[in-house]
Formats: structure tokens, sequence, C-alpha cells
């Protein structure tokens, strides 16, 4: 006989789970009916399947928004070329063709083994540069660089040169040896963990600017002489939900920080102690100008620049909260700055005077555009008949500054590459983005799952439910006050007080404080991306290793969280993994 065993050697057959379908909307075991819709009623779609981070949420259809919506999907989806209408204007310096290079599948970047913007491999390359002087070699503080923009770009339209060369852009990856917290690598019951964290350098001569970053901590007379480049590496958050979290009430954020501050150090940037407030610095203010800097409320009232909430809108986007508003930040502010497409209301550059100050004293690039008789930067400057190099210089200096208008300056003028119809169409899409509904919630091992959670602390950051109220939000005047999606009186669960803690990892975060991410959704990233990667810069390659990051060191805001994780059972354990992958 080719098998002769006993039916007592087999491995146990696994228990089946019953399917979820006839329990969703009701309560069950320690869930209330109302957790299986983590964005409320106007904002989580039934859908769990494969491409469900794409669904628009009730509201957009029940607000009559659905052809917007659809429209605007369009902006996110697809490349952006120089000439190609409506999709046009990629350039002339960009950090990706495309928002789903950054966002796969609307979801999380993914972990890569290398920084590609410009290849076949950018898809699902969601990842950021991060270039800042640090005062020694190790710091992950320090103020950004001046010569790249805040979001390096690596690629360029012909004849310029990138800011970065990403072909000389190293980046690797470490093992953890051991835990700086001193805590094994092994569970007590034997099952192993593996941590990596990534290691990016980027040589001098990969930068075409002038001056280089190099060049300033060289210089005596530079206010960062004497420091350290560094570089560190984060990836794109997911897009779904983001019209959830802008509907959330500052004062309920507030009431968040007051019950923090007395047991866990907040960053005082945001928050200041002594006050029991928030600190000036917290809120965000409209970067530009006049006029493009109002707006509208979602009732049609109109606010000059800075005055919407007396001017102070609270930040809370983006791993270091730099902007308050999904209308003003986010993806309103990356579909430009990405791509760097201008549009009514952007109409400069994100560029820097060192990248625009070398292309304009690169020979190559000169002459170039010399022999170009249709390039806008062939300026005749003195109107005297004759094009001279000087000229070309002086045309593609102003053109690629940031601080020139693009559509009115005084050598060529552009024309805004997407027009704010489109523009708001985006808004629509961006906002009616739903969440999925939890799965499995009947599942005996994720209602385990979820009491470990609350026992551990873990909900101390990661917040459970929160509700929406009225959804006044604010948005850009170019908008002309129509109708975004509005999620009104919501009861949501995101998990996350959306405030800023420490986690004091290996190659850290830049700025070390990083905003608590929403755990929502996030159980189906491996359907809709093909990876379930975590973490800033995807270090985590699954639940298990992003919590035991927070276990990496004993002064991380979550470590007693963790360190209670890591003392309990494996059947423990997988049930909070379980219960994390299924909200």
């Amino acid at each position: 006989m080719l098998v002769s065993c006993h039916i007592s050697d087999q491995a146990p057959a696994p228990e089946k789970i019953e399917s979820d379908a006839k329990y969703v909307g009701q309560a069950v075991g320690n869930f209330l009916a109302e957790e299986w819709y983590p964005g409320g009623e106007l904002g989580t779609t039934d859908d769990v399947s494969e491409g469900c981070y794409e669904n628009e949420a009730p509201a957009v259809n029940e607000q009559g928004l659905i052809k917007a919506f659809n429209h605007g999907e369009m902006f996110f989806e697809r490349n952006f070329t120089l000439n190609t209408a409506p999709f046009k204007g990629l350039g002339p310096a960009s950090v990706r063709k495309s928002c789903l290079d950054c966002h796969p599948g609307y979801g999380h970047g993914a972990w890569q083994s290398s920084y590609e913007a410009n290849t076949s491999r950018a898809w699902s390359n969601g990842y950021l540069l991060v270039v800042y002087y640090a005062p020694d070699g190790t710091s992950n503080d320090g103020p950004y660089v001046g010569e790249v923009t805040g979001m390096p770009q690596t690629m360029a339209a012909e004849p310029f040169l990138p800011p970065i060369d990403e072909t000389k852009i190293q980046l690797s990856w470490s093992s953890v040896a051991a835990m700086e917290s001193g805590l094994p690598m092994k569970f007590e019951d034997g099952e192993t963990y593996e941590l990596i964290y990534p290691t990016l350098y980027i040589p001098e001569d990969a930068f075409n600017t002038i001056p280089t970053p190099y060049d300033n901590v060289r210089n005596p007379e530079n206010a960062n002489y004497g420091k350290t480049v560094a570089f560190r590496l984060e990836s794109t958050i997911g897009v779904i939900g983001t019209g959830l979290i802008d509907a959330i009430p500052q004062e309920a954020i507030k009431e968040q920080y007051q019950r923090e501050a007395p047991y866990v150090e907040l960053n005082p940037a945001f928050w200041d102690k002594d006050a029991n407030d928030f600190a000036a610095s917290a809120f965000y203010h409209n970067w530009q100008k006049g006029d493009l800097g109002a707006g509208y409320d979602a009732n049609g009232t109109y606010y000059p620049r800075d005055t919407y909430m007396d001017g102070k809108h609270l930040k809370k986007f983006t791993y270091a909260m730099t902007r308050s508003t999904l209308q003003d930040g986010a993806g309103a502010n990356a579909i430009w700055n990405i791509t760097n497409v201008s549009r009514p209301d952007r109409p400069y550059l994100y560029t820097t005077v060192a990248w625009a100050k070398a292309m304009s004293e690169n020979p190559d690039v000169i002459a170039s555009i010399l022999a170009d008789k249709n390039s806008p930067y062939r300026c005749d400057v003195d109107k005297d008949g004759t094009v001279t190099a000087e000229e070309v210089k002086e045309a593609v200096y102003a053109l690629l500054s940031p601080s020139t208008n693009q559509f009115d300056n005084a050598y060529h003028n552009f024309q805004p590459e997407m027009s704010a119809d489109d523009f708001y169409d985006f808004m629509v899409w961006h906002r009616g983005l739903s969440i999925p509904r939890a799965r499995n919630l009947n599942d005996p091992a994720v209602q385990k799952g979820k009491e470990m959670f609350m026992s551990i602390g873990c909900a101390n950051c990661h917040r459970p439910k929160w509700e929406t109220a009225d959804d006044n939000y604010w948005s850009p005047a170019m908008n002309g006050g129509k109708p975004l999606p509005r999620y009104q009186n919501q009861t949501i669960y995101p998990y996350s007080d959306f405030i800023q803690h420490r986690l004091y990892m290996k190659n850290d975060i830049h700025g070390t404080w990083c905003r608590t991410t929403p755990l929502w959704g996030r159980g189906l990233s491996a359907e809709n991306s093909g990876r379930g990667d975590r973490l800033h810069d995807c270090r985590a390659r699954n639940t298990l290793e992003a919590i035991m990051w927070h276990a990496y060191s004993k002064d991380s805001d979550a470590y007693s969280s963790a360190e209670k994780f890591y003392h309990l059972s494996k059947e423990e354990r997988d049930a909070v993994v379980k219960f994390i992958d299924s909200i």
C-alpha cells in the first residue's frame, strides 16, 4: 500500500467557520449590530470581494453624485501624460505618473526591494523619499532639505533631468537581530517572528540641483553646516474612508487629546499640556494667498482665506498630520504635486529653486531647447527676433521656479491642465469612497480577539468608535459651493484616535511622531492590492509583525500593550490578529 497510517496520526481537520452572511447587521457575541458597518449607513459598502476598495459610499448615490464620482475616479486611475487631454500636464518634474502607482487597488503601498517610479515596476511601488538634515547620522529628526521638494521627484519631462536620479538610490532591508526592549524574538510557546527595516541612501551625484544638500552641510555659512544628509522611506496610506474621517467633529478630537494627555506625552506641536488645549501650530493655514485660499462650507457659506472655523482647523491627515481637510490636503494636494498637473487654483509648480537653477545652467538642456522651435522655454526675451542661450537660460530658470505663476508671466503663459470641473468630480470621488463592512464577527475567534484587543489596551490609541455630527465640511472656492458627499450623524468605527504617538522603531519615521493609523478595512488589503503590508514604510509584512514593532523599544507609547500581547497564548494572539483583519 502506498499509504499506511492511523487516523490518529493525521492533523485534525480545521474547524469549519459558519459564513457571516446571515449575521450581517445583527448583534452577535460582543459586537453591536452597528459594528458590521464601520462607515455607518452612509459610508459602508456591503461588498467585501476583490475590488471593494473602489466602491462608492451609499451617500454618493443618495445625494445624486454618482455621475461625478465615476468621472472623478478616472483621474485617480489613469496615467497622466504631457499632452493628452484630459489627463495631461505631467511634469516638468514629478513623483509619479498615476495615483494608482502609489495606491495599488486603492490601498496602502506595497513592500518593495527598490524605489522605482520610471520603470514597469512602478505600479504598487508607493514609496516616497524623505531627505532631511539630521543633527547626527542616526537621528530621525531634522528639517527637510530645501533643494528637492518635500516629496522628492525622480521623474522629469525631456529635456530636463529629474531632481533625483532614481537609478542611484540605494535601498536595502535588514533583519532585526534583537529587540531593543529586550523581548525575545520567540514567543513563550516557541513560535518565532522576524522584523525587518529599511536603510535608504542617496549619493550626492544623484542630485540634479544647485546646490545639492551635501553642498550645504559642507558650507560654513549655511544653517545646516555640519549636519548629516539623512534619508527615510515612507509609503502611501490607503485612500478609503477618508471622507468619513473628515466628518469627525474637531471638538470630539479635542476631547480625545484631553483624555490621553494625563497618561502619555503628546506632540507639543499639537497639544499645549499646560493650557490643556491645542497648540497654535495644531491648526492648518491655507498656504495659497487671497481668493485661491477661500472656500465654502457644506451649507454654502463663503469663507475668505483662513476664516473657516475662525482659522483654527485642526490638522489630522497624513502620518505627520500636515493637513486639516481632505479638500485642501491629501488627495487635493496630491493630484497636483505628485504629477505637477496645474489647475486654476494651483498656478504654481511643485519644484525648487535649486532644481530650476541646475536646469538653467545645464548646457545639454539649453541646447536641446534651442534646437526645438516648439519648446515653450525657447523665449525671445528681448523681442529682437533672435533667441539666445542666455535668454533660454533665463526663461528656464523662471518657468521652472516654484514662485512663477504659470498662467501669468513674462515668458510663456501655460493653460491650466486640469479644469475646475474635473477637480470637483475628483473631490466627489475622493470624499465618496466607502469602507467595506466588517467580516466574520460571528466567529468566536474574532469575538475573543476583540476581547483581548480591549483588555491589553490597544484601544487606548486605536479608539474604535466616533460620531460624525453635522459634517459641515470646507471646500475650495473653485468648486463654487457645489455639494460633496456628506456624512451627517453617522456612527463609525475607524479604530484610531487621530493623534500622533511614538514607537521608537529602528530607522523610524522622519520626525518620530506618527499618527495612529485607522485599522478599518485593512484586513482586505491583500484581496485588493495583492499584499497586506503595514506601517509607514511597509516594514511589517503582516499584522503580527506590525504589533511586535510596537514592542521594539521600551520607550514606545504602545510598549505596555504590545508586551501584554507578547505574553498571550498562541490561540489568543491569533485571535487578536483575526479580529484586526476582520474589522
